[in-house]
């Protein structure tokens, strides 16, 4: 057998970006030589994505899954439009918040091979982006809601309430991107800037000094 380790193989493919298969035939094919190992996979093609960590990736989707019970949603980025709208893109982001609703945020590292030939296929830099998984509470109500096929997603729990009305928070959460969830969570700073900011429009509007305070 090949001398080399796990932690051989790990460190290959950080250092390549090599999928942990093709790091490991490598490994093998080099009989445990690690910069023979390297020229492997630079010949096979295998090697090209390390470069590409530092790129924009602004683009990509989001996909969720949901059981009624618990819900999840999975960001996957990429550098293009076009990778992102590609099938084979959507139908990975699906299965990791398929994975995510099954096991959590640690089932997204069950498919990081996966990850790996999406990176050399594309030849774009994909990583995964926002995780998120609700477990609602007995009794509560819970929606998962895309809007503009994936650009953006939401997820809402509510108690005391019915889907209807948690679909239509949720909705209005997409249009509005709220930064807050309730007035108590703004910081004061914000408070500050925003009234500095209202006041100076108020004065712009022509309206009298002794009422702008109250406005």
């Amino acid at each position: 057998m090949p001398d080399f380790t796990a932690k051989d193989v790990q460190s290959l493919r950080q250092s390549t970006g090599a999928g942990m298969m093709d790091a490991k035939k490598a490994l093998t094919e080099a009989s445990g030589d690690m910069e023979a190992a390297v020229q492997i996979l630079r010949e096979k093609g295998l090697a090209k994505a390390a470069g590409r960590g530092d790129r924009e990736n602004a683009e990509g989707t989001i996909s969720v899954a949901t059981d009624g019970s618990s819900a999840a949603m999975v960001q996957l980025k990429s550098e293009t439009d076009f990778s992102s709208k590609s099938d084979a893109f959507q139908a990975f982001a699906q299965k990791l918040a398929d994975a995510v609703l099954a096991d959590g945020e640690d089932g997204i590292a069950a498919h990081q091979d996966e990850l790996d030939q999406l990176k050399l296929t594309t030849k774009e830099n994909i990583e995964v982006g926002t995780v998120a998984r609700f477990d609602a509470a007995e009794g509560n109500v819970l929606d998962a809601y895309l809007h503009g096929g994936g650009r953006l997603g939401v997820l809402v729990e509510g108690a005391g309430t019915d889907m209807e009305t948690i679909h239509e928070i949720a909705m209005h959460i997409a249009f509005a991107k709220p930064d807050f969830v309730e007035r108590s969570s703004v910081p004061d700073e914000e408070v500050e800037k925003e009234r500095a900011s209202l006041l100076e429009i108020t004065k712009v509007e022509g309206k009298p000094e002794q009422a702008w305070d109250k406005i």
